[in-house]
């Protein structure tokens, strides 16, 4: 099983997310950026590669917030999701279109990646108030 990675941001309780650009299984679809996992990086070296590969970003790693199993050409994967920070806005975008700032509701809405869907959903279950203790 191979693993990948994604980081997710949070500001004012929007999260981050990227277009991406068109063509391949994922073209035109929102994610989480991030990527494979390479021989002798830790998930955070990936992530922190990914993200400045992605859009020049210099991001801080945190603590790991999700993650799910999903399959891709036949083949299966883990896919882990890390919080991640960073100070500037992208200014550059070399595997997407756009990128924005995005609520729960909002994310429901995006045509979004498969993997990405399943890591968020069970972070978004895992932070959402109980109603039964409201």
């Amino acid at each position: 099983m191979e693993r990948s990675i994604a980081g997710l941001a949070e500001r004012e309780g929007l999260y981050f997310l990227a277009k991406r650009n068109p063509g391949g299984d994922l073209g035109n679809k929102w994610e989480l950026p991030g990527g494979k996992i390479e021989v002798g990086e830790t998930p955070e070296q990936a992530v922190i590669r990914e993200w400045f590969e992605e859009m020049e970003l210099n991001v801080q790693v945190g603590s790991l917030l999700s993650s799910g199993h999903f399959t891709h050409h036949n083949k299966k994967f883990l896919l882990e999701m890390y919080r991640v920070e960073f100070k500037d806005d992208p200014k550059v975008l070399h595997e997407h279109l756009e990128w924005g700032w995005f609520s729960p509701e909002e994310i429901n809405d995006l045509d979004l990646a498969g993997s990405d869907r399943i890591v968020l959903s069970a972070f978004m279950e895992a932070v959402e108030p109980d109603p039964k203790l409201s």
